[in-house]
């Protein structure tokens, strides 16, 4: 057992109670709701915005980290305040922020293709988010600490970016494995939030554990369109 690994005592198995089916079901109708977006979108003047924030990569990395950041905090304002009209306008600005950088993503593929590369990154990300909640869910120990390694992740992400932006273009690959290495691990610290702590909101950690699946599927998406741009 890995010293960050705390034994916790838990007196539940692997099935889901409802609170757990809430969070599950409302994070997966968003999710929905943002490929659709990124399928809408790519066909937009939208699916260019990626190509002006983008040219100076790091640039790009602030501007959409800054929209999830703002976004979740206007969300779970509005959830904590029970005013949902706030909770709503911080959904959208998450909503909007991956729906169009995903759209950026999507557009270089041919139109023809692009259901099929959704597809893909769905049941790739699915798999992914299935084998996380599986091993958090096998194990009785504590997950709080990957919610630091994630922003270490994070922050170590943008700081090598930084670099690459101006220094070497190598070190751009090495902040994208860092970054979407946070969201696993931030994936990993929501799914233990909901497993333990259970006097939590619904609607707190069904934005959590849909900005970390979110985070996973635009990176994944990126790599699915390297892969089917390779094979022509």
């Amino acid at each position: 057992m890995s010293s960050f690994e705390t034994p916790h005592e838990t007196d539940r198995g692997f099935g889901l109670s409802s609170r757990e089916l809430r969070v599950v079901g409302g994070a997966t109708g968003l999710m929905a709701i943002t490929v659709a977006l990124m399928y809408v979108f790519a066909a937009t003047p939208l699916a260019v915005v990626n190509d002006y924030l983008f040219a100076a990569p790091i640039v790009g990395v602030l501007v959409y980290g800054a929209a999830i950041m703002v976004g979740e905090l206007i969300a779970e304002r509005g959830v904590k305040g029970g005013d949902m009209g706030i909770a709503f306008a911080g959904m959208v600005v998450l909503q909007l922020a991956f729906g169009t950088f995903g759209a950026g993503v999507l557009s270089i593929a041919p139109q023809e293709t692009q259901l099929t590369v959704l597809g893909i990154t769905a049941i790739v990300t699915a798999v992914m988010t299935a084998l996380i909640s599986g091993y958090v869910y096998a194990r009785s120990t504590t997950f709080e600490h990957w919610g630091r390694f994630a922003n270490v992740a994070f922050l170590g992400g943008v700081g090598v970016i930084l670099v690459g932006t101006f220094v070497l273009d190598i070190l751009l690959l090495v902040g994208f494995v860092l970054i979407f290495l946070g969201f696993l691990l931030r994936l990993g610290y929501e799914i233990w939030q909901v497993r333990d702590n259970r006097e939590a909101s619904v609607g707190l950690q069904t934005i959590g554990v849909y900005i970390a699946v979110a985070g996973v599927f635009v990176h994944v998406l990126q790599l699915v369109m390297r892969y089917v741009l390779s094979q022509d």
